[in-house]
């Protein structure tokens, strides 16, 4: 980015942090109904089980600082030589991923921190707890440079072109801090939990899901919403994840009720709802949608359920693809940043590959002894960090067939 830019995005958050809070709204009690389900007929993709999983461990490095579940995980977005992850023992740790030296322990949590975050300029690290304490911690000066308390806990998320801190909270709320002046902007709730949210890749808008099932698309210099998707067209449960395409056209929306939406940013329509839980015939409820994921490569959405199944969806005429089956549910996704393929965390433990276009599992990682709650991916395809219910965080280094 030129100095140009920077200047810009300087004043662009100033009005944004300048402005009021906007009022709140009240949705509609219609009930959302669901589309038909897409009648599609694709093949299975099982993963071959390895009796040996139990005791084989793929990973480069292991950090066992933790005492407790980790929550969270991120990499540095500069260097991808630092990692920070926060856990159940209330405590969060910054540190080279190389060798796994501690730089930083960043006290003062007395709730599972279930957020962790650099800055786009990896100067800052941001650390949130359940409870609502957020502090963010200057790296290089290795302490704490600011610190806020809201009610409980969501999500909390960096702009990807300043230091600017965007967090939703089970009131509802949104709040937005310039860091390190801590100059606050909020969004105010209509009455309804902000359970997920995400900054659009155009750094202006961030669009954020709510418990009710409904999605707001907040316009961050004006501090108003484009539009409040809370008709027979929105989800019918919770909203449970969120993805942004890049060219800031599309907005993905996971829920409880089993269904993905893809809505158009400009117009606020839901252009098509994917029924991506793919139940079992003798599951007793809805499964979960846990993770949605633009490819940043190529035309497609990627969607995981705590069915276990990975679904591919084409972008162009939202059919499915490819169905990636799992042996235990999937609560994260991510895509790779150069090659064609999706990496998908597990229930059952284990980290894999799966090529986009063959819908094939090219590669499997394992190690941990318990549930993968986050990962991440390095910003240049080297590697993942990965955070587990057995106390751990590990890295495994990335060597796919297509790097």
């Amino acid at each position: 980015m030129d100095p140009e830019d920077n200047s810009e995005i300087t004043e662009q958050d100033n009005e944004i942090l300048e402005d009021d809070a906007v009022e709140v709204l009240q949705l509609d009690d219609e009930e959302a109904m669901f589309e038909d389900d897409l009648a599609i007929q694709v093949e299975d993709i099982d993963v071959d089980e390895d009796d040996d999983a139990d005791e084989k461990d793929d990973a480069e490095l292991r950090f066992e600082k933790h005492s407790a579940s980790v929550f969270s995980v991120a990499i540095d977005p500069v260097s991808s030589s630092l990692a920070v992850t926060g856990g159940e023992d209330d405590k969060a740790f910054i540190w080279r991923v190389q060798n796994g030296e501690t730089l930083l322990e960043c006290q003062g949590h007395k709730d599972s921190i279930i957020c962790t975050a650099f800055s786009h300029d990896s100067k800052f690290v941001a650390t949130g707890d359940m409870s609502g304490l957020i502090i963010v911690w200057d790296i290089a000066a290795k302490k704490q440079v600011w610190n806020f308390e809201t009610t409980d806990l969501e999500w909390l998320q960096w702009h990807s072109q300043a230091n600017v801190l965007l967090a939703g909270t089970v009131d509802g709320s949104v709040w937005m801090w310039k860091i390190p002046s801590g100059d606050c902007k909020t969004f105010q709730s209509h009455g309804s939990r902000s359970t997920c949210g995400v900054m659009m890749k155009d750094g202006k808008r961030a669009a954020v899901g709510y418990e009710d099932g409904s999605l707001k698309l907040w316009d961050l210099r004006q501090g108003l919403h484009s539009f409040h998707l809370s008709d027979g067209t929105a989800h019918t449960r919770s909203i449970t994840c969120v993805d942004t395409h890049r060219d800031n056209m599309l907005v993905a929306t996971g829920s409880e009720d089993s269904s993905v939406k893809i809505v158009h940013t400009n117009s606020g329509k839901v252009l098509t709802t994917l029924s991506a839980g793919f139940q079992s015939s003798d599951a007793d409820s809805l499964p979960s949608i846990e993770a949605v994921g633009f490819s940043p490569l190529q035309p497609i959405l990627a969607t995981a359920s705590l069915s276990g199944v990975l679904g591919l969806w084409d972008l162009s005429s939202y059919r499915l693809r490819q169905r990636c089956k799992h042996a235990g549910g999937i609560v994260r996704l991510q895509w790779d940043p150069d090659a064609p393929l999706v990496y998908t965390g597990c229930l059952d433990g284990v980290v894999r590959a799966w090529d986009c276009r063959s819908g094939n599992c090219e590669q499997e990682w394992y190690g941990h002894k318990g549930e993968i709650l986050d990962f991440a991916v390095a910003g240049d395809g080297s590697f993942l960090l990965t955070g587990s219910a057995d106390s751990t965080a590990r890295v495994f280094t990335l060597q796919t067939p297509e790097r």
